[in-house]
């Protein structure tokens, strides 16, 4: 990523969790996305802290970072926690889990709800090979009994 990298525009959209408010989808651009899983990693902090544990290729200006901060707060994904001097403290209003599982529902349901079909647009692509998916089978928690009561076979 060169510099400027925050500034790219492509929006993905989630449902946010229940508990921020309804389910309304919610558009979060890349650079967003990519302040929020600062948040994530650091916990509460402020603005010149998420600019400066950003890697040196992906810096950008304070106000630049400022202000997608406060987008996020609009959005309801941060929340204000208190202010020391000047600097506002934010804090992850929304849990990272929660977030990328309603990533995963939104790219199932560009496949019609189908993981076959998603997972078959991977290898077709050649973004996971079938060794992929072999140690992914391997690493599932889930027990041959409770498959096979869900009658749906082997993905």
């Amino acid at each position: 990523m060169g510099k400027g990298a925050l500034a790219h525009t492509t929006d993905i959209v989630v449902g946010l969790p229940r508990d921020v408010g309804d389910m309304k989808k919610t558009r979060f651009s890349k650079a967003e996305t990519r302040i929020l899983e600062q948040y994530w990693k650091l916990g509460t902090c402020s603005v010149r802290e998420i600019l400066d544990s950003l890697p040196e290729e992906e810096r950008v200006a304070y106000t630049t970072v400022q202000t997608l901060v406060y987008r996020l707060e609009q959005k309801g994904a941060l929340r204000k926690v208190k202010k020391i001097g000047n600097a506002q403290l934010f804090e992850p209003a929304i849990d990272q889990s929660e977030y990328r599982s309603g990533l995963v529902r939104d790219l199932l349901d560009l496949f019609g709800g189908s993981p076959r079909l998603l997972v078959s647009n991977l290898l077709e692509k050649g973004e996971i090979t079938l060794k992929d998916l072999k140690a992914l089978q391997n690493a599932a928690p889930m027990s041959k009994s409770s498959r096979s009561r869900g009658g749906k076979g082997h993905a």
